[in-house]
């Protein structure tokens, strides 16, 4: 028995140190380096186990290249497309020039002029106005989300694609394996059997292992007729309407119309190929855009694919571009270096920087560690709000009353490095005027704590947030 347990414990020790070196190779951010490291030492078997599922990084190995199109497929599809629709820089205001000029070389992607833009800070209006437009489709209705629940507003989406689909509609559907673990046979057959397409993202089989379980398609679209597109925050269920134990969940969803619907379109059928091997880019799906309102839009996709972290970097340059004021709505705080330090510079250099987050969560570990960057930017005047009551699930920012992005990254690390993404960064008045009043809106449903509250907080508390900070970077 010691022979055996001496060689198990060789080959752990081997398996340990390779993956030690191979991190140390990778040049990662010191932070993850050393923490990986440490675990690997302290707890090698279950490190290991970790950093199997969590812990590779895919975005340098690009081991997900099928998910994007080869560069060719890729560009064509927005030359032959989408060229004619970008707008010229030189019609923005400086500032926000420059964010777009930063996200339009990061992401390869065009800026879309003269759009129709609707936000929604209500669950149920945005599900009434989105299953209005299913229920007009008369082409093709694209669905892309990270939970689809088995519930009423998921039976009530399922049952009318069901009815479209037999119309002769054309239905594509992209699930997240494990954000929709809850769609079992039962809830997908009929939909197929009427016609539809449905697609898992990395679904855990043997092709793809369990090496990539950690990342997860977080995003969320619906276009319909290649004419009106959805994105933001909300999933498909009932929590946005009837609540769960956290409360009622408020979150914000924008619905265009006009030429950044082509953006959404190309962010679908980009993640079809990943899923169904088919290049799609037949004209009939990215139809004339008609000309609306003097605005300008970014569809930014960012995730383990993907040369740049790009939402992140636009969220930085917006962060940095504020002169009077920048909002935050997130529901996790794990900001990354750069994010943090923007955030103390902008507030040091007197704007008006505030973050807002829910009071209770559905992850207490992510809380904890969320309340260690707490103190670092009170310090720097940053005003830090709870939201009361119900949980605050919305992903916008807004700045100066003409930068805003809605979408579906968190601030943390996962939302900027692990998962498949997707903002909307919207340039235009009417917009981020809208959203400040929503964020002024929800400031009566909030408490903000003060840097002296937030010192008087027990020292047990602290150090349990300072532990759970530890391994922010891998949360």
């Amino acid at each position: 028995m010691s022979i055996f347990s001496n060689i198990v414990s060789i080959i752990v020790f081997g398996l340990v140190l390779s993956v030690i070196v191979l991190i140390l190779l990778e040049n990662r951010n010191p932070a993850k380096t050393l923490i990986w490291i440490l675990l690997l030492i302290l707890l090698p078997v279950i490190g290991l186990i970790l950093y199997i599922f969590i812990g590779q990084d895919f975005r340098r190995k690009k081991i997900i290249t099928k998910k994007s199109i080869d560069r060719i497929s890729r560009k064509n599809i927005t030359k032959n497309l989408n060229q004619i629709l970008a707008a010229d820089f030189e019609q923005m205001p400086n500032d926000a020039r420059q964010i777009a000029n930063l996200l339009s070389n990061n992401s390869e992607l065009p800026i879309y002029a003269g759009n129709r833009i609707e936000t929604f800070t209500s669950g149920k209006e945005c599900f009434d106005a989105f299953f209005t437009d299913i229920q007009r489709a008369t082409e093709h209705i694209h669905i892309e989300f990270y939970i689809i629940a088995n519930d009423t507003i998921g039976i009530r989406l399922r049952d009318l694609l069901i009815k479209k689909a037999k119309e002769g509609v054309r239905i594509r559907v992209i699930y997240d394996y494990l954000g929709s673990f809850s769609m079992n046979k039962k809830f997908l057959q009929p939909l197929k059997d009427a016609g539809a397409y449905v697609q898992a993202f990395l679904p855990i089989h043997r092709q793809i292992g369990l090496s990539k379980i950690n990342y997860r398609n977080h995003r969320k679209l619906i276009i319909i007729d290649g004419k009106i597109g959805y994105t933001g925050g909300m999933n498909i269920a009932n929590r946005y309407i009837m609540g769960n134990h956290l409360g009622l969940w408020r979150d914000t969803m924008v619905r265009f119309e006009g030429a950044a619907v082509h953006g959404l379109q190309n962010a679908f059928l980009v993640d079809w190929y990943f899923v169904e091997s088919k290049l799609i880019s037949d004209k009939k799906y990215y139809p004339t855009p008609r000309t609306f309102d003097n605005n300008f839009v970014q569809i930014v996709s960012s995730g383990p694919d993907t040369d740049w972290e790009s939402i992140m970097q636009g969220i930085t340059a917006m962060i940095h571009s504020a002169k009077k004021y920048i909002y935050i709505h997130t529901p996790y705080f794990l900001p990354t270096e750069p994010i943090l330090s923007a955030l103390q510079i902008a507030s040091l250099s007197g704007v008006d920087v505030r973050l807002m987050l829910p009071q209770r969560v559905d992850t207490k570990m992510i809380q904890l560690a969320s309340h260690s960057y707490l103190k670092h930017i009170l310090e720097s005047g940053v005003r830090v709000f709870f939201y009361q009551n119900n949980f605050l699930h919305s992903k916008a920012i807004v700045a100066d009353d003409y930068v805003s992005t809605i979408g579906t990254a968190n601030m943390d690390f996962r939302s900027y490095e692990q998962n498949f993404e997707l903002n909307a960064f919207i340039y235009d008045e009417k917009t981020a005027t809208s959203l400040r009043l929503a964020f002024e809106k929800d400031l009566k449903s909030c408490k903000e704590i003060t840097l002296e509250e937030w010192k008087k907080r027990k020292k047990i508390n602290r150090l349990k947030d300072s532990v759970a900070r530890i391994f922010s970077p891998i949360m």
